[in-house]
């Protein structure tokens, strides 16, 4: 099961979300994401567990959990939605 962990303190990063998780149960991979400019937290993660049941025990444990003064929004991650394509050129002689 794929979970989305939110409201992460920025000092929190991938080994120490993997070991808040692993208490629960096994952990496939766990990621802190990062601002592709800065390499700084954007303050949220995902955590992957292979056993739904460990993963439904480590969400209704962790979800309102306060960790580092942060209170964690923690539930089961949604698919992602298709992005529209992006335009290109454009400009002169596009046209043709």
């Amino acid at each position: 099961m794929n979970i989305y962990v939110g409201n992460l303190s920025y000092d929190t990063d991938n080994n120490s979300l993997r070991a808040l998780f692993e208490t629960h149960g096994a952990v496939d991979d766990a990621r802190v994401i990062e601002d592709r400019q800065t390499g700084r937290s954007r303050g949220f993660g995902f955590v992957e567990m292979p056993n739904s049941s460990e993963a439904q025990a480590a969400i209704d444990a962790l979800n309102g959990h306060e960790i580092q003064g942060r209170t964690l929004t923690v539930n089961q991650a949604r698919e992602r939605e298709a992005r529209r394509p992006r335009g290109g050129g454009g400009g002169y002689g596009s046209r043709y």
